[in-house]
């Protein structure tokens, strides 16, 4: 049944595609270890080869701009979730190095161009008086798919014993015909601005661009790292684990959509400063931390900081032109996952000497992006992009 007109809105688009996207990505990343462990006999060799290739597409988001100049935003996003399905519908026929490579490599183009289309349509839609509260909610619409996710794998693999093959098939189906029926069921909305088709990088932005490349810095820390910590130091389960990942997903859903509604009230530099002033915390107290539940707290809070990183996509919606933000949202994706790519492999070697110093290094990240926060304006817009413009206005108005 075609969906009632007044709930066509650019803000329920993009909430539908926020629950698609971790409803069938959390199922792949869910099953991934033990699948390919049990039923591909993979070592840490090919599981190390198979995150690196998963992270590429990501190092070459800036190659959306490219693919915009034959497709509209809207639609590549359609076609991005639709591959995403797709890739994850067909992982469990291919139990195979090689088969698993690609249907990773399928999988990881639809999320990264998914990721990027949709990063550059909520700012482009959404009020920037509304933005921060927005993306607050789809945080917490995100959590609601991913918890559903996970629970129903528990259910179906536990209690009815289903199949990876029948798992990762039914998940990647549902999601593709979830996709088909927004396709119909949404008119193509306007652009508020002709985007460019050409890749940017302008001086005005390179704060955003440091900030957005140490946030990659310091999640890659967190995802690959603070997890491991929890099993080699502190000998947690995978259901302990588990419990953990539902933790964090419970109090995003719970609170995210208020710290988005809390940012737009306050200034971007002030959030960001109490999110990195908060990091470096955390981070030294991950290096110091020798008990296993007080471990368990700093995963749960460090992951609550993530929300607060809205406040970078925010600051740049405000100092972006209207028609850089499609091809910037490719470039910050590049960016981003430079520290993909990069960080993992040199912090490994690290850890294997001292498992403290990867944490320290996180701690000097977080204080880099903490001083990058006071070049940031107190009210940020196109002409304002750094603090020393926005005391040169004020003398120039006295």
């Amino acid at each position: 049944m075609p969906i009632a007109a007044k709930l066509k809105t650019p803000e329920n688009l993009l909430l539908a595609m926020a629950f698609i996207m971790p409803l069938v990505f959390s199922v792949w990343m869910a099953l991934l270890n033990n699948f390919v462990v049990e039923k591909a006999n993979f070592t840490g060799i090919e599981i190390g080869i198979l995150q690196s290739l998963r992270e590429v597409p990501g190092f070459l988001a800036f190659t959306v701009i490219y693919v915009l100049l034959f497709i509209r935003e809207q639609k590549l996003a359609y076609i991005s979730l639709g591959l995403t399905s797709i890739g994850v519908a067909a992982t469990g026929f291919f139990p195979s190095v090689v088969g698993l490579y690609l249907t990773t490599v399928i999988m990881s183009i639809g999320f990264h161009y998914f990721e990027t289309v949709n990063q550059s349509l909520a700012l482009q839609w959404i009020d920037k008086d509304k933005t921060a509260h927005f993306l607050g909610r789809a945080l917490s619409v995100k959590s609601i798919a991913s918890l559903l996710a996970f629970s129903s794998i528990w259910v179906l693999m536990e209690y009815f014993t289903w199949s990876y093959q029948a798992t990762y098939l039914m998940f990647g189906g549902i999601a593709f015909v979830f996709t088909l029926f927004l396709l119909i069921s949404f008119p193509q909305f306007p652009q508020p601005a002709e985007q460019s088709k050409k890749l940017i990088l302008r001086k005005q932005y390179w704060l955003f661009y440091a900030l957005t490349f140490f946030s990659g810095a310091r999640r890659q820390i967190f995802v690959v790292f603070a997890g491991f910590l929890m099993v080699e130091k502190f000998h947690y389960s995978v259901a302990d684990v588990s419990a953990l990942f539902l933790i964090n997903y419970v109090f995003n859903w719970l609170f995210a959509a208020q710290i988005g509604k809390f940012i737009g009230k306050v200034s971007e530099r002030s959030v960001l400063r109490f999110e990195y002033i908060g990091l470096v915390i955390l981070f030294i107290l991950y290096g110091l931390v020798e008990n296993a539940n007080l471990a368990a707290a700093l995963y749960v809070i460090d992951h609550l900081f993530f929300a607060l990183a809205i406040a970078i996509k925010t600051y740049f919606q405000k100092i972006a032109l209207p028609e850089d933000i499609a091809a910037s949202a490719g470039v910050s994706f590049s960016i981003n996952h430079i520290a993909a790519v990069v960080i993992p492999a040199l912090l490994g070697m690290v850890w294997i000497i001292n498992s403290s110093w990867v944490f320290y290094v996180g701690a000097g990240f977080a204080f880099c992006s903490l001083l990058l926060t006071f070049v940031m304006p107190f009210a940020p817009a196109i002409g304002n992009e750094f603090s020393y413009k926005e005391k040169l206005q004020v003398k120039e108005s006295t």
